[in-house]
C-alpha cells in the first residue's frame, strides 16, 4: 500500500507543472537553441515558420523607411523580444515598429516595451490565438496603436487601428491591387509589394506546418 501510495504521489509531482520567474526564463533564453516566449510563469515553445511566412515579414521590412515626415522610427523583425509588464508575458512579434527610441526593459538590450505597431503573420495554428488573446495584451501597452494580421495563404491583411476615443477600428484588404495605409504614421505600400514571391501553391508547407497549445 505505501509502494503504491509513492508511486502515486511521483507520477502527480511529475504531472505538476514547473513555473520560472521572468529572470530564470531570460537566463534560459539566452542559452536556447529554439525560441520560446514566457507567458505568467509558463515557457511555450514557439512553432517553426513557413518560407511564406518568412517572405512576407521580410517584404514588409524591407520597404518600411527609417524616417517619416521628420519623425525617426525603428523597425524590429523576429528576434526582438517584447515585454508586457502588466501580463507577466514575453512575446517575439513578427514585425515591431517604435516610434523613436525604443524602451528596453532595464538594462537588457534585447527586450522592448513600447511598439506603436504590431504585425503577425498568420498561421494556421496560431490566428485565433493572434486574433484573440494575443490583441488583448498587446492592448494594454499604452504607446501600442495599431495592429496588422497578415494572411500567409491568400490575398488578406486584417488592420486594427485605435481611435481618438480608444475605440479599435477594423478594414480589410483583400485584392493584390490594395494598398495598404497605415493609420499610426504615415506610409502606404500595396499588397503586390508584401505578397512579392509569394507562392499559395505551396502545400507541403501548409501540411506540415506545426501546432503547438497556446494559452491565454
Amino acid at each position: 500500500m505505501q509502494t503504491q501510495e509513492k508511486i502515486a504521489i511521483e507520477k502527480q509531482t511529475q504531472a505538476e507543472k514547473r513555473y520560472y520567474t521572468p529572470e530564470e526564463y531570460l537566463a534560459l533564453e539566452e542559452a536556447a537553441i529554439e525560441k520560446s516566449e514566457y507567458h505568467d510563469g509558463e515557457i511555450i515553445p514557439m512553432t517553426g515558420g513557413t518560407t511564406n511566412h518568412n517572405k512576407l515579414a521580410g517584404n514588409f521590412y524591407k520597404k518600411f523607411p527609417p524616417t517619416v515626415n521628420g519623425q525617426d522610427y525603428e523597425i524590429f523583425i523576429n528576434d526582438v523580444r517584447l515585454w508586457i509588464s502588466q501580463n507577466r508575458r514575453y512575446f517575439y512579434p513578427d514585425i515591431m515598429v517604435i516610434q523613436e527610441q525604443p524602451v528596453y526593459q532595464g538594462s537588457n538590450k534585447t527586450v522592448v516595451t513600447n511598439p506603436l505597431l504590431i504585425i503577425e503573420i498568420l498561421s494556421k495554428s496560431t490566428k485565433d490565438y493572434d486574433r484573440g488573446g494575443k490583441f488583448l495584451f498587446y492592448r494594454s501597452i499604452p504607446e501600442f496603436r495599431e495592429y496588422i494580421l497578415i494572411d500567409q495563404y491568400s490575398y488578406h491583411i486584417e488592420q486594427f487601428a485605435k481611435k481618438s476615443n480608444g475605440k479599435w477600428e477594423l478594414t480589410e484588404y483583400d485584392s493584390e491591387e490594395s494598398i495598404l495605409t497605415l493609420e499610426s504614421l504615415e506610409f502606404q505600400i500595396p499588397l503586390r509589394e508584401i505578397y512579392a514571391r509569394i507562392d499559395f501553391e505551396v502545400k507541403t508547407e501548409e501540411q506540415h506546418e506545426p501546432t503547438s497549445e497556446i494559452k491565454e
